[in-house]
């Protein structure tokens, strides 16, 4: 490319809590772009039950990605396409794990498109490792007292941890 315009994509998403999957796609999106905004959504397209407020889920990011400067953590509401545009995105991010996730992220691309031409979605998929990995599945699994370090960083298992240790907990 010839233009002199900082590539930026935009990564949305719950990340309730991020885990190792949502990771790998955020780090790999920095290979193509000069500037990552991870953007966490205030309100869900799904009907969701979250673990972790907007807020807590935020300064949960920002800790992950603390150590590199071209990503930043921000939260959103309202139309992706209209914030992407806002934060000077050509490319909206999406992770697919399976092929079950592909119709409902074509057709959520597919609408972007048609409120916006201007910016275009990209579909990555996760290493192999975290194909099967959702965060409602780590939810649960630590819901139920199971160990979740193999699917999300420290900073993410340490607020697991004192959320399911309950009130009072160290």
């Amino acid at each position: 490319m010839t233009n002199s315009r900082p590539i930026v994509a935009v990564y949305p998403g719950s990340f309730d809590p991020v885990t190792l999957g949502h990771e790998d796609v955020a780090r790999r999106t920095l290979r193509f772009c000069d500037r990552l905004v991870v953007a966490v959504a205030e309100a869900s397209t799904q009907e969701k039950r979250h673990m972790f407020p907007v807020a807590e889920r935020l300064e949960i990011m920002k800790e992950v990605f603390a150590g590199d400067p071209r990503v930043e953590c921000v939260s959103f509401s309202g139309l992706l396409v209209e914030f992407a545009a806002d934060v000077g995105a050509r490319f909206i991010i999406r992770g697919l794990r399976a092929v079950s996730d592909f119709d409902y992220e074509f057709q959520m691309a597919q609408m972007n498109r048609e409120l916006r031409d201007d910016v275009e979605t990209l579909f990555l998929t996760p290493d192999i490792h975290f194909s099967f990995l959702s965060a409602s599945l780590v939810r649960e699994v630590a819901a139920l007292g199971g160990d979740v370090s193999a699917f999300v960083s420290a900073p993410v298992r340490e607020r697991m941890r004192r959320r399911f240790a309950g009130p009072g907990s160290a």
